[in-house]
């Protein structure tokens, strides 16, 4: 016969609403009371029953993530992987399942969130990327429902988001090449529509205007954050008359393209050009030469998301709707050759 609630109950001494109270980690259970009852509960082999349980609490304890698009993003970008196990180690610590969608186009995306929230499939929705005007946020404002945003909204500062402060990230990473002696810094870009990449390209141009420097239009290039973007890139910036001889790079994907693209080409980094990339994943290291970037904290971006996200399906209050991830600058040898001819 299965464990029940009750047999739980009994055995720890407590009433059946606390046992219950613990499986919905309820604020008000204390630690010292939850360990005691889910010890009794591996100890008796109890399982929770997921759909009893959603028809008394009126939730789903599942969490919805809309995944990027292109598909290509998340599968060649390690940022949405160390991302998502940010978000699905959370959810787990809290009893939630996470429960994953996208869309191969904007309506596509639509109509996978309208049949998650319509369907009370879900109890939140974490979104991964930020856009402006973007019609899935109004949707979910619309609805009342429960979601948190990785990114910043600017549309709207009261939207429950978790972020970098991308505008100084960037001016910290163009300050670098700025103090390695570089006075022809180029920029490439993700999706102009995404407030990433503004706020990078932001913090880079306030760099060079603080330090009297040219902007050129030329050295500004926009892509997806594929390898293939950067690769795309650096034939260009190669074939220009007057070419930069450092990059800020949004994404380290897309500078290991570059990197690829400049081989090919008979060119080297750092000797030939300086690079620096963003989100500091494992691979930065592996790389000849290693890459420097700018640490963002992908995992704990993740872990706060989902964590935020439960506070407010929970009811708790939540001090401030924008939560900072602070950013760290990871110095590597891609970032550290001098040569006298970039005077």
């Amino acid at each position: 016969m299965a464990v029940t609630i009750k047999d739980v109950a009994k055995k720890a001494g407590v009433s059946p609403s606390t046992v219950s109270r613990v499986l919905s980690n309820h604020p008000r259970i204390s630690k010292e009371t939850a360990l005691k009852v889910k010890g009794i509960m591996n100890e008796m082999g109890y399982h929770s029953n997921m759909m009893a349980r959603s028809l008394v609490s009126n939730k789903t304890y599942t969490l919805g993530m809309i995944l990027p698009r292109p598909a290509e993003e998340l599968f060649q970008n390690h940022f949405f992987a160390e991302n998502i196990r940010g978000i699905t180690t959370q959810a787990s610590r809290n009893g939630y399942d996470v429960l994953m969608t996208t869309g191969s186009s904007e309506s596509d995306e639509m109509e996978a969130i309208t049949r998650l929230v319509k369907g009370r499939r879900v109890d939140g929705i974490i979104l991964l990327q930020s856009r402006k005007f973007d019609p899935i946020i109004a949707f979910l404002q619309e609805q009342q429902f429960p979601f948190v945003l990785i990114g910043r909204f600017e549309d709207d500062p009261t939207v429950l988001c978790v972020d970098n402060d991308n505008i100084q990230a960037a001016f910290d990473a163009t300050s670098h090449l700025i103090a390695q002696g570089h006075t022809r810094i180029g920029f490439v870009s993700g999706p102009p529509s995404l407030s990433v990449s503004q706020d990078r390209l932001q913090g880079y141009k306030h760099a060079l205007i603080e330090n009297q420097l040219d902007m050129k239009p030329e050295w500004i290039v926009e892509g997806e954050f594929l390898q293939e973007s950067g690769y795309r890139a650096m034939s260009f910036f190669m074939s220009l008359p007057e070419r930069p001889t450092a990059l800020v790079v949004i994404d380290d994907v897309v500078s290991f393209g570059i990197m690829r693209g400049l081989t090919e080409l008979g060119y080297s980094v750092p000797e030939d050009l300086n690079i620096i990339g963003f989100n500091n994943i494992s691979l930065t290291e592996l790389s000849t030469p290693p890459l420097s970037s700018i640490d963002i904290g992908i995992y704990q971006l993740g872990y706060m998301a989902s964590q935020l996200l439960i506070k407010r399906i929970q009811g708790e209050t939540i001090a401030q709707a924008r939560t900072i991830v602070p950013h760290r600058l990871m110095i590597r040898e891609s970032s550290l050759y001098t040569k006298s001819k970039r005077s």
